[in-house]
């Protein structure tokens, strides 16, 4: 990879991909580069790749060698390989046979009314208070933090300290603060299991069922539970500012909208397709040579799938750095694919749905209280999510 290029923790602006991705896609689907650590790897950018690697099972997350494994940042949760090599697979079939019952569509259907009824009390508030206001601290952070908590079953008034938490094991730039937050985020879930057993109402939430489960240990219940609470809200949070940032940036999709609210299921998944909700990469370790798009990948390199670029395939989305709910139909790859597709994708889309809905009904004359170049993103983190969002009307 002597000829490879070297890859910064953010490939994207807020608004626009970065013109060393636009052109690593114009040489093809797959590229030798550096990660932000220096490590090599490869990145794959082609929509068709990507979409039929992200359920190649010659790609894992696990590494034979772990402690030699190239990483993609310090984050003790996703710089670098996880899980057991020999048992990866199975483990992971596992796992998904176990969580994905809480997930499932009809679970979610029937969670609707709460989100819809979380929501508007905060517009409630965020009316009630007046303009200006940051949308970010107002909603995008307290609903899904709010709704994940309620589905697992943790104290809402513990979302101080768990949210401190998992932002530092998303931590891509300091390994010692990762791991201190991945351990401090596992320790309170083991001591929520805990209670959970205690109290010996398995139906009451996720972590209880969970923790009920015959064969689940306290800690899988504990990593389980754990897992969810970052993911469950941690991309949430993400998505809801970038949405409300691409809509109220172009005032005429804005309006598009406001006028007919049943364009809103093609916001949300415009919303989810545009840039900015990717972290340069799912990283995955070939577990076997192989050949990717003319590339020799050798047992043991990193993979990195770009989703982000792969919905901005200009062969599969016709003008793809246009925002645009007229936009056809095409299925975006920010959930994933196949096998490990997310299982928390039903739940978001209904969070987005009710706070788009939501807010473009209550707020109509809703636009941004600053110029886009003034925002601010927190680069420390895997989702990069604004860390302020002010909005007047």
């Amino acid at each position: 990879m002597s000829d490879s290029v070297r890859l910064p923790f953010e490939q994207s602006g807020p608004m626009r991909p970065a013109p060393l991705l636009r052109e690593l896609q114009a040489r093809g689907p797959i590229h030798a580069i550096r990660t932000a650590v220096g490590d090599p790897a490869w990145l794959v950018t082609g929509y068709d790749e990507v979409r039929r690697l992200l359920d190649d099972d010659r790609l894992g997350r696990a590494h034979r060698e772990p402690e030699r494994a190239s990483r993609t940042g310090e984050s003790a949760m996703f710089g670098g390989p996880l899980g057991d090599f020999d048992t990866e697979q199975a483990d992971h079939r596992q796992m998904r046979s176990l969580l994905q019952p809480h997930f499932s569509p009809k679970r979610m259907r029937a969670l609707r009314g709460r989100v819809e009824t979380l929501t508007a009390g905060l517009l409630d508030e965020l009316a009630a208070a007046g303009p200006p206001a940051d949308l970010h601290a107002a909603l995008a952070l307290p609903l899904p933090i709010a709704v994940i908590c309620e589905l697992l079953g943790v104290p809402y008034e513990d979302r101080t300290r768990f949210r401190a938490w998992t932002q530092a094991a998303a931590d891509i730039t300091d390994r010692a603060r990762s791991e201190q937050g991945l351990a401090e985020l596992f320790g309170y879930g083991r001591r929520l299991v805990a209670r959970k057993r205690a109290e010996g109402d398995p139906d009451a939430d996720v972590i209880s069922r969970l923790a009920a489960t015959e064969g689940v240990s306290d800690d899988d219940a504990a990593a389980m539970g754990m897992f969810l609470l970052f993911a469950g809200h941690e991309t949430t949070v993400t998505a809801i500012g970038r949405g409300v940032l691409w809509l109220l940036a172009d005032p005429d999709q804005w309006r598009a909208l406001v006028d007919d609210p049943g364009r809103i299921d093609a916001a949300v998944e415009e919303i989810l397709r545009a840039p900015g909700l990717g972290g340069g990469g799912i990283p995955r370790y070939a577990r076997t040579d192989l050949e990717l798009a003319g590339a020799r990948v050798r047992a043991g390199d990193l993979v990195l799938l770009d989703t982000g670029a792969a919905n901005h395939d200009a062969a599969v989305f016709a003008d793809p750095d246009r925002f645009d709910l007229g936009r056809p139909a095409v299925p975006h790859l920010t959930f994933g694919h196949g096998a490990r597709y997310c299982v928390g994708a039903p739940l978001a889309r209904i969070e987005l749905q009710v706070v788009f809905s939501q807010l473009a009904a209550r707020f109509p004359a809703l636009k941004l209280g600053c110029a886009v170049e003034e925002l601010s993103f927190n680069p420390h983190v895997l989702t990069g999510g604004l860390t302020a969002l002010p909005v007047t009307w």
